[in-house]
């Protein structure tokens, strides 16, 4: 399929579909007059990459992830030995950012309660 129906079915954009490109994500096959043409698995690949960024893994951690990954049943599930420890590492860096989020709007939430007070 072409970019326009493959845009349609992803839901991704034209644009963002070529940044998967350049970072080595998704590799479409070339026409005849070098156009990409994409089918049912690059859909597949597609759907993982976003469900991954969903996931919170950045770009390049996904590039690492993406090949050892497996579909179980409603799951991706990894497949490489070492995948394991790296997610979990992941994970826990997540971890520490959320717990930053929560540091930050609680300082934020008591300069709002001191303005209120003030009035």
């Amino acid at each position: 399929m072409r970019i326009g129906e493959f845009v349609r079915r992803t839901g991704v954009s034209e644009r963002l579909l070529r940044h998967y490109e350049e970072q080595g994500l998704l590799r479409p096959e070339r026409g005849a007059g070098g156009q990409r043409e994409y089918g049912e698995a690059h859909v597949e690949v597609v759907r993982r990459i976003r469900c991954l960024l969903s996931a919170g893994l950045g770009i390049t951690m996904i590039a690492t992830v993406l090949p050892c990954l497996e579909d179980e049943s409603e799951h991706l599930a990894p497949t490489c030995p070492d995948m394991l420890r790296r997610l979990r590492a992941e994970r826990d860096r997540i971890d520490r950012a959320m717990e930053a989020m929560r540091e930050s709007r609680e300082a934020l939430d008591s300069v709002i309660a001191a303005g209120q007070a003030r009035g």
